[in-house]
């Protein structure tokens, strides 16, 4: 090999050898969130929060010092949408259908009207319209998941992302304590109730948790529903890769639906068609929500807590404001008649 070729080569090979050091600490900080619920903290904590955390507090341990380089940009640029990609095996063409067309249009409706609520709410309160975007889609369609997929578009900072998954998830879990209680009070029955909370709670992790306790009819309807706005993310993604690309004057139509949102609607039909053997879903199911984990931390590790700060309380507003809105669309349109 001549020198010249050695010249060409050699930055290829230094672009994913380099940021081995940063991969591997980030993919340790993310196997020590994925493993401390039920034995460092309490099992009801969300993974994806304990991973924010402790990347945002060895971020503020070592101050401006940059210890994932390049790592961290890899893992969320690329990781993220592999991740993204394979949670399309975790959804049949059947599980959607099974919800009834009725009830199918009654969440889209929900999701599409919270999302255009929450951006119309960003404008009145003056928050900027990365951080708007990454809320109203954190809250109308699956909590951080969507947050870390809508931002491949938005490419809000980290500040924003990171600003954004605190609040939906806060707000969620107050859904999943308070959905229960509401279920007792007011004796609702469990097909509906079970619908209204996939519906309208953010995580699928807190939506299962809401329904779980209630009874069995009610995890599966709620299951259900949630599935159907997970479902949702690849379009909603496509819609505002469409919307930039036209905003900016480049590119055209085609160019608007992002590699990954492809790769997650084969991915839905491929598990549909053929029986994948379900060690395979599992291994893939965990591979996705490790490789979510990492871009989280990864998030976390570029985040000032100071520069945070700074951002006030507007956001959180908006966020309750999201969740109120959809809460109570979604109890009038599943409970209320």
């Amino acid at each position: 090999m001549s020198d010249e070729q050695s010249k060409i080569r050699l930055p290829t090979i230094d672009r994913w050898s380099g940021p081995i050091p940063g991969f591997a600490l980030i993919a340790t900080i993310a196997a020590i969130a994925v493993l401390a619920p039920g034995r460092i903290v309490p099992d009801s904590m969300s993974t994806l929060v304990i991973a924010l955390l402790l990347g945002m507090a060895i971020r503020q341990g070592i101050g401006r010092r940059n210890l994932t380089g390049e790592a961290s940009r890899i893992t969320v640029r690329y990781l993220l949408r592999w991740a993204i990609a394979l949670i399309g095996l975790q959804l049949t063409v059947p599980q959607i259908a099974a919800i009834g067309l009725r009830d199918a249009a009654a969440v889209i409706a929900i999701l599409v009207s919270c999302f255009i609520f929450t951006k119309a709410m960003g404008r009145v309160l003056g928050v900027g319209r990365g951080l708007t975007e990454l809320i109203a889609a954190g809250t109308s369609i699956c909590g951080a998941s969507a947050i870390m997929a809508v931002n491949t578009v938005t490419r809000a900072d980290d500040e924003d992302v990171s600003y954004a998954l605190v609040v939906v998830t806060v707000f969620g879990a107050i859904l999943m304590l308070g959905y229960p209680m509401a279920a007792a009070a007011l004796a609702l029955p469990d097909h509906e109730y079970g619908l209204w909370s996939g519906a309208t709670i953010h995580e699928v992790a807190q939506a299962v948790g809401a329904t779980l306790p209630v009874s069995e009819a009610a995890s599966e309807s709620g299951t259900v529903a949630k599935l159907m706005r997970v479902l949702m993310l690849a379009p909603l993604i496509a819609v505002l890769q469409f919307v930039a690309v036209r905003g900016n004057g480049s590119g055209s139509p085609r160019t608007a639906i992002p590699w990954f949102v492809l790769a997650f609607f084969a991915a839905v039909v491929l598990n549909s068609v053929f029986s994948i053997p379900e060690p395979v879903l599992s291994a893939t199911k965990l591979v996705s929500a490790f490789l979510l984990t990492m871009a989280i931390v990864a998030m976390g590790l570029e985040t000032d807590i100071r520069r945070l700060w700074k951002r006030g309380l507007r956001p959180v507003l908006l966020g309750a404001l999201s969740t109120a809105f959809i809460a109570g669309l979604g109890y009038a349109l599943f409970l209320a008649g």
